[in-house]
């Protein structure tokens, strides 16, 4: 007979991959692993779970098991995978990529702001695993469209957010990298500019973020914890510019629009976020030339003012430190020296 079990669910950074806990209850009787996940993961395809356990993110008692596994009671049963039913076929295209990294197990690639990471929501084509696909396809010409899904994002960024992505080329590289999310062991700093005069130096914001309950495509910070995943984000102003504020922003954890949202909460929404606010003049005077500053500006950089800048994993074969760097992009430099440059002008009068 099969009874009760404790069931502990928490989602990935950045929400492309799911960590889902299990403790068998004493009474549970002996069935194989793959069907018990069946029965217990809401939307969770056999496909999907046996691809798991080949890929060994199904542990058992901290160990890898076969999909013929039968379970036992108090057995501890990890898994960590993307278990979405919905699975778009991601057709190669010759795509420009600024490939920063490659090795046999991974890459690291500086997303340019207005390329959409993947396949979906009405963009099937043009994105960047789009143009990962032909890459790699023509280094091994062999790949199809059976294994080219082998290679896959470990986390995303927005579509108008520029910066850093590390993506998994073998199954063992995404096991090895999904764990360091989940156990926030990767080093991710963000440059951003944005609205207002920041005033502590530095600080920690900690604020759940779910999904706004009236407009879905929007997120909100629910600082009482009743609603939405927990989410912590740590700021540190670099310079002010009077109206606006360059501040660095380390994840902790990698909710979906993260630092756009907790930004907004705290007061001081990004720079051109048409989503939270920030394409309007937040802060400043009233004067017409002010405005006309500011509209050259939101021209300058016509998206949210946020880098992924910084990336720093442990190789999951080499287990060496791996640390990366991508400078700003133009737009965010000649939008960040003009307001340099407004900010000296303010201080002199």
């Amino acid at each position: 007979m099969e009874t009760g079990f404790d069931n502990t669910m928490t989602e990935n950074n950045d929400e492309l991959y799911e960590k889902f806990s299990f403790t068998v209850d004493v009474g549970q009787q002996a069935v194989r692993i793959d069907k018990f996940l069946m029965q217990r993961i809401e939307h969770a395809t056999r496909n999907k779970i046996q691809k798991a356990i080949a890929a060994e993110m199904v542990l058992v008692n901290e160990q890898p098991v076969k999909s013929n596994y039968k379970i036992r009671p108090k057995d501890q049963i990890v898994i960590y995978s993307d278990l979405n039913p919905e699975q778009t076929t991601v057709q190669p295209e010759q795509i420009a990529l600024d490939i920063v990294y490659e090795d046999e197990a991974l890459m690291v690639i500086n997303k340019p702001a207005g390329m959409v990471v993947h396949p979906g929501n009405g963009n099937y084509s043009g994105t960047l695993l789009n143009g990962v696909a032909w890459y790699l396809q023509q280094k091994n010409p062999a790949l199809d469209e059976e294994t080219l899904p082998r290679f896959g994002l470990v986390h995303r960024i927005d579509k108008n957010t520029s910066g850093l992505l590390l993506i998994a080329k073998t199954d063992t590289a995404m096991r090895h990298l999904a764990k360091q999310f989940f156990n926030h062991t990767i080093n991710r700093k963000y440059e951003a500019l944005v609205w207002g005069d920041v005033e502590e130096n530095e600080g920690t914001i900690v604020a759940n973020i779910g999904r706004h309950k009236r407009f879905r495509k929007l997120f909100e910070a629910y600082p009482e914890g009743d609603y939405g995943k927990e989410a912590t984000t740590h700021y540190k102003v670099l310079e002010r510019f009077g109206y606006v504020t360059l501040v660095q922003c380390i994840l902790e954890t990698g909710r979906t629009h993260q630092i756009r949202v907790h930004m907004k909460w705290k007061g001081h929404p990004l720079f051109n976020d048409d989503f939270y606010g920030g394409d309007k003049i937040m802060k400043g005077t009233v004067y017409a030339k002010y405005k006309q500053f500011v509209e050259n500006c939101f021209s300058i950089c016509p998206r949210q003012a946020l880098h992924a800048k910084t990336l720093g994993f442990i190789h999951p074969v080499s287990g060496k430190a791996m640390n990366f760097e991508a400078p700003l992009p133009l737009d965010m430099q000649n939008v960040i020296e003009k307001w340099r440059k407004y900010g000296e002008q303010i201080t002199k009068i």
